[in-house]
């Protein structure tokens, strides 16, 4: 069948209903949008203004290079952050290797002070304390009926050496009897009213004595000798201890330290064996340092040479083991009652506080200590009130050592000790310029340093305040297990082979209540790691906002810029343009007032340019020229609408297309 002719084209053409002419002419004159478009940049432009994706409409409607180019660059960051993390999701997904790791421990061994619990040898000491012993054996011979630890019928006062002591002018020794008010001196045997605050301090010595007589005694202000302080004991024996190292610590501020470091015992003298991680070792392994209250203390694995010795094998036999020679006979009587050594485990940064926290360790004994160690590490503010170096805390470090909580109240008492009583305390070190307390030189040191401590323990001084925990430290817990040593079957050839050992120093055999054996080890090599991490960073913060805005917004970052341009830098402009055109507007109307002149065609709201209406974030149209106001009855000059390009109408095809062309037309 052979196709139609141009007669027959145009027959069918005439025949196309008028609504089919409406649709052919709107192609003819109007452009072609969307998947139709003939070109990508109107493809492109189709795409920005109908999609839901973020940020595309905005490079499109954004007004002036400068925000259109911001767009760009985030739009574009976003889809790079994007492309790169689910480039990383697919490798993760798709990789099939497997990663195996074998690690063998080795832990850090601590250091290990040992001390003896006798700070200096007896045998050295005497010349020093000699006036001081005697007084104190009168005084138990007076107080008790005894002497040289044989009881006797007490001595009367008058049989008392009438020789004045300085010892108990100083302090003079008291017995109160039903915490009375009324005292005797046991030195004078003279009754007198005792005025003053009273501080009992209970004992864990029970008195076998009569229970109403307490001991104790006074201290008062040199300055003001109505301002005194009691001091009362259930015991005699803490009574007399106690009264023995205030004048001790009195008389060993007045000694120079080299003098107190050959007084002590040396490392030849405390350490007998050593052994550690099944290997030999010896005093050069020990590192020396003085302690006022323990004399010459020893610490393995310091630190000081710059290695630290590790282990890699829990158990008794890899840790430290040495044999420890006490020597019992030549301990002070009056100032310790006891036997043996005392040890603390700390890290090598930290100060040795054997006062505190020390363990004592017996004689004629194997003292087993197990460790196990833990690391713990807290957040400092605005999650705990801990400091990391202390450098936030105003108290200066005495003791050269890193911060710790126990360093910063001794420095702390140190501190207030020499501003309030004028000299430093012995048991604690020196601040610059100072020097320890001795009662020739400062007479009321002692009234002060009780009164100070007692404020101290109240936490009326403000150290406790003041100072604070350390966020980061390490500790050891320590299980302590005690067996006899050396066994009954053991005990001869042990102390003879001990004694051979030591014979070079000392001429007589060794008796096993001078000796002492300590290990020292991990019981196994897990460490534990206790950290503090805060329940919510910013990370969760933004995935909470983002999941909850995604949830019931469906929105993203990008969306959020958006309601951020358009609700705050968008609104406040167009508030404060139309705010500046009001004010501009009064401006002219009150000038043109004043001047009595009509108005003139020039006025803002005839300016076609300028006119309020005509202002629209959405691209201009046609629509918008037509809200532009009538003209009066007698017409102004004025400047015509706007000639936008939107309002050209463009032919999207070189050609009429044939459907669209009218009948009876050629």
């Amino acid at each position: 069948m052979a196709p139609p002719g141009p007669e027959g084209g145009r027959a069918a053409a005439g025949a196309m209903a008028p609504g089919k002419k409406i649709t052919a002419r709107i192609k003819r004159t109007l452009p072609v949008k969307g998947p139709q478009a003939p070109t990508l940049s109107e493809l492109m432009r189709w795409y920005c203004l109908n999609t839901n994706t973020h940020g595309c409409r905005r490079i499109v409607v954004s007004r002036g290079r400068l925000r259109r180019f911001i767009w760009i660059l985030l739009t574009l960051s976003a889809v790079g952050l994007i492309l790169w993390q689910c480039a990383e999701l697919l490798m993760n997904y798709y990789s099939a290797s497997v990663s195996v790791t074998v690690q063998f421990q080795k832990l850090p061994f601590p250091a290990v002070t040992i001390c003896n619990i006798n700070p200096y040898k007896y045998s050295s000491m005497k010349d020093y304390l000699s006036e001081l012993d005697k007084e104190t054996k009168k005084a138990l011979e007076t107080f008790y009926g005894f002497s040289e630890g044989k009881s006797k019928v007490r001595r009367s006062v008058d049989e008392w050496n009438s020789t004045e002591s300085d010892f108990f002018q100083q302090i003079p020794l008291l017995k109160f009897e039903d915490f009375s008010k009324t005292a005797t001196d046991f030195r004078s045997g003279q009754k007198r009213k005792i005025e003053g605050s009273v501080f009992h301090k209970d004992s864990s010595i029970v008195n076998s004595g009569d229970s109403n007589d307490i001991i104790g005694f006074q201290l008062c202000d040199a300055n003001n000798s109505s301002e005194c302080a009691l001091y009362t004991f259930s015991s005699g024996v803490n009574a007399i201890q106690e009264w023995y190292k205030l004048h001790y610590m009195n008389i060993m501020a007045q000694i120079p330290l080299e003098t107190k470091e050959k007084l002590s015992y040396s490392a030849d003298d405390l350490l007998l064996t050593c052994f550690f991680d099944g290997l030999s070792c010896d005093k050069r392994h020990f590192t020396r340092f003085h302690h006022p209250l323990h004399g010459n203390c020893y610490t393995f694995n310091s630190g000081e040479n710059g290695t630290i010795l590790s282990t890699s094998t829990g158990g008794s036999e890899y840790g430290l083991q040495v044999v420890l020679y006490i020597d019992e006979a030549d301990y002070n009587p009056f100032l310790v009652t006891s036997t043996g050594a005392k040890i603390i485990v700390h890290d090598q940064n930290e100060y040795p506080f054997i006062e505190d926290i020390g363990t004592e360790i017996e004689t004629a004994a194997a003292t087993s200590i197990g460790m196990h160690f833990t690391r713990s590490r807290k957040l400092s503010k605005p999650y705990s009130d801990c400091t990391e170096t202390g450098a936030d805390i105003p108290v200066e470090n005495l003791y050269n050592k890193s911060y710790s909580l126990q360093i910063c109240l001794h420095s702390c008492f140190q501190k207030a000790m020499v501003d309030s009583c004028g000299c430093a305390q012995y048991a604690q070190p020196l601040p610059a310029g100072a020097e320890y307390c001795n009662y020739k030189k400062n007479p009321n040191w002692m009234y002060c340093y009780y009164r100070l401590h007692e404020k101290f323990v109240k936490e009326q001084l403000g150290c406790q305040q003041i100072c604070k925990d350390a966020c980061s430290f390490k500790e050891w817990a320590l299980t302590t297990s005690i067996a006899q040593w050396p066994s009954t079957v053991s005990e001869d050839w042990m102390l003879r082979v001990l004694s051979w050992d030591k014979g070079q120093k000392i001429n007589k055999k060794l008796n096993k209540t001078d000796l002492a054996n300590l290990m020292v080890f991990y019981k196994d090599l897990n460490e534990r790691f206790i950290s503090e991490n805060p329940a919510n960073t910013l990370v969760i913060l933004l995935s909470n906002f983002g999941g909850q805005l995604g949830l019931w917004m469906s929105c993203s970052v990008v969306c959020v810029i958006e309601i951020v341009e358009v609700f705050f830098i968008d609104s406040l402009s167009i508030v404060m343009r139309r705010q500046w055109q009001k004010a501009k507007k009064w401006w002219n109307d009150r000038k043109r007032d004043q001047l009595g002149k009509p108005p003139q065609a020039g006025d803002l709201e005839r300016q076609g340019h300028d006119n309020p209406v005509c202002i629209d974030e959405d691209l201009p149209t046609f629509n918008t020229a037509l809200r532009l106001p009538l003209p009066q009855d007698n017409p102004l000059p004025r400047t015509p609408p706007p000639n936008y390009s939107t309002l050209r109408l463009e032919t999207a095809f070189t050609e009429q297309l044939p459907d669209t062309l009218e009948v009876g037309h050629h």
